[in-house]
């Protein structure tokens, strides 16, 4: 496969560079090298490579910067870049700007080149297209959605389809996390072996790890037999965690030992078992505010949040509501036998200004409740629930006359120096709307706010983003 593939890499790491010139040449590849970004577009104009591998972090224009280029001139260039593991929240930016893959440093040669010619054989026109679609069809269930925030999402389930990274779900309750891990893994390389899922919440402290990592007979009372744990079943699958945020912390740390080493014993056991395990996380905490009250180890954070996919809650979907409806009452009439229900349209109205503290979930719910109770075949307002109705979203305030009440409200209280705590919440707000206008892309939301992508990136830091 490597006769004759052009292979560039960017990096202004002259060791670096040396290294992985001299290892891919070996392996047969026509490699070329460039200091930095700017070499790499001049040479562009002249010809272009099968792949590109590129660090992250160079003078001048850097993978970033690169990614741009490309993606904007050179779609269908598999890019893998290099970062390291302190950069962790970059190596996401550049995955949702088309990166292809990712290469930590320090890296091993020989993984590098498995990721190439992984790279190559695929390339862009073979990736499983998921874009464009209203629905994501599983082998059981559907996920639908046409809205842009869904449409995101089946583009990240779409570019993870060739990776085997690590991903982290955030979501609040009820938005589809399971789902989600669901098409993550029935559209990955793994799809023909298992995945096993295991919610942390829903086992007892005392037992999670005889769970997670089996026990040997006899390793305490009530171990009568030998029991193979869930990173054993999931071997060369997938290995689902939802509700991570709730393991405890001695946990933690066997966890981090697993996915540092992919080694582990089962309690009570004295030999090493080896797996190759895919880890997809889920959870509906604050894993950041964790970390800093030290209920969740920062490590183990880190090598969970390598690719994170934030889910969106139900009522930033308005568009799909009731997409989503229909679906679920024609499948609970086809179950129940009866003709379809169907929503009267002052209800559909009440449906798409109802708040869904429950998301997707209070919603099939619901349309459940109405398919078996309610007497029409057109449901009514007259059906709906009292408790219901009263989740409406309430006449919305202009942010001027929220912020005026805020003030008026911190002031009376006799609270000063209020401009020391509004100043930060305010910047914060603008940079998490900026940074979701443009899909987490920090160079294009630092144009929209008018700094610099060095001052975008220190608000960040500061303010802790």
């Amino acid at each position: 496969m490597a006769k004759n593939k052009k292979i560039w890499i960017a990096d202004d790491d002259e060791s670096i560079r040396f290294v992985l010139e001299s290892g891919l040449s070996e392996a047969g590849f026509n490699v070329s090298t460039f200091e930095d970004g700017n070499e790499v577009v001049n040479k562009l104009d002249i010809e272009s490579p099968h792949l590109l591998l590129t660090d992250l972090k160079m003078p001048g224009r850097d993978g970033m910067d690169l990614l741009e280029t490309f993606r904007n001139e050179h779609q269908k260039i598999p890019i893998i870049i290099m970062t390291a593991h302190s950069d962790l929240d970059t190596t996401v930016e550049a995955f949702e700007a088309g990166a292809w893959d990712y290469i930590a440093k320090p890296f091993d040669l020989n993984t590098a080149i498995e990721k190439i010619n992984k790279a190559i054989s695929e390339k862009k026109n073979v990736q499983k297209k998921l874009t464009e679609k209203e629905e994501i069809s599983l082998r059981a269930g559907k996920i639908l959605g046409k809205s842009p925030a869904m449409q995101d999402l089946f583009n990240s389930i779409g570019k993870l389809s060739h990776s085997d990274s690590t991903v982290l779900l955030v979501g609040e309750s009820g938005t589809g996390k399971e789902l989600v891990s669901q098409a993550i893994f029935e559209h990955s390389d793994r799809s023909n072996k298992k995945l096993i899922s295991l919610n942390v919440a829903d086992i007892p402290v005392e037992l999670l790890e005889s769970e997670l990592f089996g026990h040997e007979k006899g390793a305490f009372k009530g171990a009568g037999d030998q029991r193979i744990g869930r990173f054993e079943q999931a071997d060369k699958g997938t290995l689902f965690l939802d509700e991570v945020g709730d393991m405890p912390l001695e946990t933690q740390t066997r966890i981090i030992r697993v996915l540092s080493s992919g080694e582990f014993y089962r309690i009570g056991g004295n030999s090493p078992i080896k797996v190759d395990v895919r880890i997809i996380a889920a959870t509906n905490q604050n894993l950041e505010e964790k970390v800093r009250n030290g209920s969740f180890r920062e490590d183990l954070y880190h090598r969970l949040n390598v690719i994170k996919i934030n889910l969106p809650p139900l009522r930033d979907r308005k568009e799909d509501i009731l997409l989503l409806t229909s679906y679920f009452l024609k499948k609970f009439s086809e179950e129940a036998k009866i003709k379809v229900k169907v929503l009267s349209k002052e209800v559909e109205e009440l449906f798409e200004n109802l708040i869904w503290p429950g998301n997707v979930l209070q919603l099939q719910n619901v349309c459940q409740s109405l398919t078996l109770l309610s007497s029409g075949q057109e449901i009514s307002i007259s059906d709906i629930p009292k408790d219901l109705s009263l989740q409406r979203k309430g006449p919305e305030m202009s942010w001027s006359d929220m912020l005026e009440s805020w003030a008026s409200k911190k002031l009376l209280k006799g609270d000063d120096h209020i401009l020391n705590s509004a100043t930060p919440i305010f910047e914060g707000t603008m940079i998490k709307a900026a940074l979701k206008v443009t899909k987490g892309k920090k160079s294009e939301a630092a144009k929209l706010l008018g700094w610099g992508r060095n001052t975008l990136a220190r608000k960040i830091t500061e303010l802790d983003l």
